[in-house]
């Protein structure tokens, strides 16, 4: 992913949009220069937190994903408030995502929420669009500098109106309510059960 520099401390810098075309978006990236990265693969993640819920009500995240083959940690903190979502950022992979998982439980965290997506990756060598397949819809991120995000959107059509930086746990309880779904995670399990129980 790309990140933008600040101090030391790495920083995600990063906003959302909803696609209501895949191979449009795809037809525009490639037109604007920019070349897969990762093929459509298949993502799971699961968000770790302690009992009372103290890292969620910090604004903060602690992620153990899946990534086709591979898996990452990730810690992030509290995003800051403006046009572009920004927060630090500590990633690495590691090489048993479910061992991994095993010692957050033996000391006291627990699995708060899971969600999966498939996820293509675009790079023009200077950031991120990423393009991923949810069940609650297809929704794409650009990450990169500032200016570069604002660049690339123009290049797509994308409006400054039409920038989101919620989470993805945001995003599905917003989808939630809309269509009065009961699902408490965003797998497509779930959200088929739940659907099939209405």
């Amino acid at each position: 992913m790309a990140k933008a520099q600040s101090n030391s401390s790495p920083q995600e810098v990063e906003i959302k949009f909803k696609v209501d075309d895949l191979k449009a978006l795809a037809k525009k990236l490639c037109s604007t220069g920019f070349k897969i990265k990762t093929k459509r693969t298949h993502e799971f993640n699961i968000l770790f937190d302690f009992p009372d819920s103290k890292l969620r009500k910090r604004g903060e995240v602690l992620r153990i994903r899946e990534y086709g083959k591979s898996w990452t940690v990730t810690c992030k903190g509290k995003g800051k408030a403006g046009p572009h979502k920004t927060r630090t950022e500590l990633e690495t992979e590691v090489s048993d995502g479910q061992q991994l998982a095993a010692i957050f439980e033996a000391i006291g965290l627990k699995p708060s929420f899971r969600y999966e997506k498939f996820r293509t990756e675009w790079t023009d060598g200077k950031g991120a669009v990423v393009v991923d397949e949810t069940p609650i819809g297809n929704i794409a991120e650009i990450e990169g500098k500032a200016a570069w995000i604002d660049r690339t959107a123009k290049q797509l059509g994308i409006s400054k109106a039409e920038y989101s930086t919620k989470s993805y746990i945001e995003l599905f309880f917003e989808w939630k309510s809309t269509h009065k779904n009961s699902a408490r995670e965003m797998t497509w399990d779930e959200i088929k059960t739940s659907k099939q129980q209405h």
